[in-house]
């Protein structure tokens, strides 16, 4: 009669091991489920990291008149009465080399 306990406990645990492995919510689920939580977090600190900036940028906007002169030079040319205008033109990484040696024995 113990033997005959013994073994369908024995067959429950086997069973309960299974369902606990490879069933649905089991350990494999779980771990994919970790996975996906950790990558969320990652991605939801780049876009409060992105978020912080922002405010920070708005609340520079809202409060201080050199950001929004700055950012009015920057992106539409702003130039003040009085002040003069130089655009500065880089030369391509190619060309560098060769006019700097005519440049250079002329003087």
């Amino acid at each position: 009669m113990l033997r005959w306990v013994a073994l369908i406990l024995f067959v429950i645990l086997i069973g309960l091991q299974l369902k606990l492995w490879t069933g649905s919510g089991g350990m494999h689920e779980v771990r994919a489920l970790r996975t996906s939580v950790q990558k969320q977090k990652g991605e939801n600190d780049k876009l409060l990291q992105r978020n912080q900036a922002l405010a920070a940028d708005v609340s520079d906007l809202k409060h201080g008149e050199q950001a929004v002169e700055a950012r009015a030079r920057a992106e539409l040319g702003l130039i003040k009465p009085g002040e003069t205008f130089y655009q500065v033109v880089e030369r391509p990484a190619g060309s560098a080399s060769a006019p700097a040696a005519s440049d250079g024995g002329g003087q």
